[in-house]
């Protein structure tokens, strides 16, 4: 049929369910463009948005950017505004929810909307004082665009998140931003969101996808190609703990369901488990004064943040196991924004609370960060690809399991990192897609858009990050070819540092790269081997080029496990 592409079975994704942002640099009064980010669009796949939050009041606000070319489809009793200037949805039959508009019955498209790209909203809390602070975004003054492709016990159909990335494209938006995710990793040419991202890609908007919420097994990410940024989900060092209180006085300590209401004294009875005294080592009839005090949750220091969580999807790749996977880390865990006053706090059976703003935990909350802070660098460089911003994001971080996000230098990266179209498809064909498949993804109906007996391998991918599978019968020792492009001192030079453990040994060549001009490009071989003796699964070491001023850091992963 003209105009399609291709045909496979729609098949549902899922939601992967403030301090955060000081914590990774971006702090309130840090400097901006306001009249760029004011024409910066931010598009939103999700559960669509409560458009009356403070979050997205338009006071302030001027008409829509020029370029914007999309439209208000909000629905039933739905109104955009110059702060959510553009609305959609894909309604499913088979799906029920409140109401068929872009309105948001759940919350999680809500937060993630505030997360990115919503108004500073001062003195606002969970419960009358827990989390209390100004509630803001990465880029408080762009815009929002809604598509609303999930629904109330529906899930995400992969058939709705594809025609929202087309409209996205064609609306206008800048970055797309994706909390939702499979269960686990698809080929290239059945995984929607892969297939709208290289769309997005080809007109210039980087997509932000969230990592999953299956870790912390290995290979458990769903988010695996590499013209995305895929994001895992880390802590911030602001947590929030319970105390309770037992009949000896003791107090313990821990991390469960936030209780925002303080008992005053209060005393209320909990029915004993008599029938469970085999599967326990004591009974209720064993102690004395039975009886414990739940107290009101609390904010404490974290000083091990940020750490990667445990819930939080890992690697390896599945589909290309030479690219690394996830990407980058950012705040996920404990995270407050706005909220549908319709939908539940929680996911527990017995929920029957709801609010203005919520503390939600996810990979879902990690990539609004990110792609609120793509955006922000946009704002410093409109013309960059998304490989250039990705590369930005992903070299100025600060190592932890992979990278945490330190923002701010991300506007002031030193070099990148580029990869285009042609290297992409060229990836493809090293992995052995065929011109029939790769169409599937690319839309390009050219039978000869791989090389003639093209030899090429994914490590030579030109990827702010290296990778490479080991087993017994593959050769432990890996090159990889990388290009840099320079984006800060135009008289500048830079020398290579290798971190790295006993068990690997890495060589650079050149180790020192000159350059003369802005937008100079540089090309280095990076060499990785193995020793024999080495039994261990992963191994992790990191190349540092830095002039002086910036310091430009890429991963080099190494893992036992299937090729």
């Amino acid at each position: 049929m003209e105009g399609i592409v291709s045909v496979f079975p729609s098949v549902t994704l899922k939601l992967q369910t403030t301090r955060s942002w000081d914590f990774m640099g971006l702090v309130e009064h840090v400097n901006r463009v306001h009249t760029v980010e004011s024409n910066t669009i931010i598009g939103l796949i999700d559960t669509g948005v409560w458009p009356e939050s403070e979050s997205f009041n338009d006071k302030g606000f001027g008409p829509p950017p020029k370029k914007w070319k999309g439209v208000c489809n909000g629905g039933t009793n739905f109104t955009c505004n110059n702060k959510i200037i553009g609305a959609r949805y894909y309604l499913n039959p088979q799906f029920i929810d409140i109401v068929n508009s872009t309105r948001d019955t759940i919350g999680h498209g809500t937060h993630t909307s505030s997360t990115a790209a919503g108004n500073q909203v001062n003195h606002v809390s969970l419960f009358n004082g827990l989390a209390e602070g100004n509630a803001r975004s990465a880029v408080p003054f762009s815009r929002i665009a809604v598509y609303k492709a999930c629904w109330s016990g529906g899930g995400c159909p992969s058939h709705a998140i594809m025609a929202a990335f087309d409209d996205a494209i064609s609306d206008g938006v800048d970055i797309i931003s994706v909390s939702l995710g499979f269960a686990s990793a698809l080929d290239y040419t059945q995984d929607a969101t892969a297939i709208g991202a290289f769309h997005a890609m080809q007109h210039g908007i980087l997509t932000s996808n969230s990592a999953g919420n299956n870790g912390p097994s290995a290979f458990s990410t769903a988010s695996v190609a590499p013209w995305m940024i895929s994001v895992a989900a880390s802590t911030t060092d602001r947590q929030f703990v319970n105390k309770v209180a037992l009949g000896d006085n003791t107090t313990l300590t821990g991390n469960a369901i936030i209780n925002g209401f303080d008992l005053k004294g209060n005393m209320f009875p909990l029915i004993a488990a008599y029938q469970a005294v085999d599967l326990n080592s004591c009974s209720i009839e064993d102690g004395r004064n039975p009886k414990a005090t739940i107290m009101k949750s609390e904010a404490v220091r974290d000083f091990s943040a940020p750490t990667v969580s445990s819930f939080s999807s890992r690697g390896p790749n599945l589909i290309t196991s030479d690219i690394l996977k996830p990407d980058i880390t950012a705040p996920g865990v404990e995270i407050f924004a706005a909220w549908s006053p319709v939908g539940l706090l929680s996911e527990f059976q017995s929920e029957t609370r709801s609010g203005k703003y919520n503390i939600v935990t996810g990979t879902s909350m990690a990539c609004p960060h990110v792609s609120g802070v793509a955006a922000y660098v946009k704002t410093f460089h409109p013309h960059w690809s998304p490989s250039a911003i990705k590369s930005a994001l992903m070299t100025t971080e600060t190592q932890i399991v992979n990278s945490h996000m330190v923002q701010v230098k991300a506007i002031d990266p030193g070099l990148v990192y580029e990869a285009f179209e042609d290297d992409y498809v060229k990836m493809l064909c090293s992995i052995g897609y065929k011109p029939e498949k790769i169409k599937l993804i690319t839309g390009n109906t050219s039978t000869s858009i791989c090389p003639p007996n093209y030899k090429g391998t994914t490590k030579n991918l030109n990827y702010p990050s290296m990778a490479m599978v080991i087993s017994d019968i593959v050769k432990k020792e890996a090159t990889f070819f990388r290009t840099v492009t320079n984006v800060g001192l135009a008289n500048s030079t830079y020398r290579a540092t290798v971190t790295s453990p006993s068990e690997l040994v890495v060589s650079v060549e050149p180790n020192v790269l000159l350059f003369n001009s802005l937008n100079e490009k540089q090309s280095f071989v990076v060499k990785a081997l193995v020793k024999a003796s080495s039994q261990q699964e992963v191994i992790s070491a990191s190349l540092v080029w830095s002039d002086g001023v910036h310091n430009v850091r890429s991963p080099i992963v190494v893992y036992y496990g299937k090729k």
